[in-house]
């Protein structure tokens, strides 16, 4: 039985779109953003929520990678899209939203297949095992969407 790897894929659920504890979930606060105010950089120089949207992507995918083990990635190039210049006519919020939520169900597809065993090994490029990266992955998207929730109701 693979209690553990359970546990991860019900809170990564829970957290994207069942009923986290602190309150309402990713998905349906991403959902109800308006686009015409994600370019909005709060203050002017503070990060628009179309840029944490897909800074979200960004680690989303390279988590994807790392448990799809693709090994033929330059790292240095993960972090060249980590805060990437925002281009409108290339990066709107319905694109960068499906893109998270289909690298998120993938993921969930993936440790479906996979053993508790499996969260001890070592991820590729980095010095942590898949248990910690999974686990921030989960902490790392409450992070994110609370700002994006607080920039949201900043802007009405």
């Amino acid at each position: 039985m693979n209690k553990e790897i359970s546990s991860i894929i019900k809170n990564l659920q829970r957290v994207n779109g069942g009923q986290p504890w602190y309150g309402r979930p990713v998905y349906e606060l991403l959902e109800e953003v308006r686009p015409d105010k994600v370019f909005v950089k709060p203050g002017n120089d503070g990060h628009s929520m179309i840029e944490l949207l897909y800074h979200m992507v960004t680690w989303t995918e390279f988590c994807l990678r790392r448990v799809q083990g693709v090994k033929d990635e330059d790292p240095d190039e993960v972090e060249k899209l980590d805060w990437r210049k925002i281009d409108p006519s290339l990066h709107s919020w319905e694109k960068g939203l499906a893109a998270f939520k289909s690298a998120n169900n993938q993921i969930i597809e993936l440790l479906s297949m996979k053993s508790d065993d499996f969260l001890k090994e070592i991820v590729d490029y980095r010095e942590f095992n898949f248990r910690f990266m999974l686990n921030g992955l989960i902490q790392h998207h409450i992070y994110h969407i609370g700002q994006i929730a607080y920039i949201e109701k900043f802007l009405i």
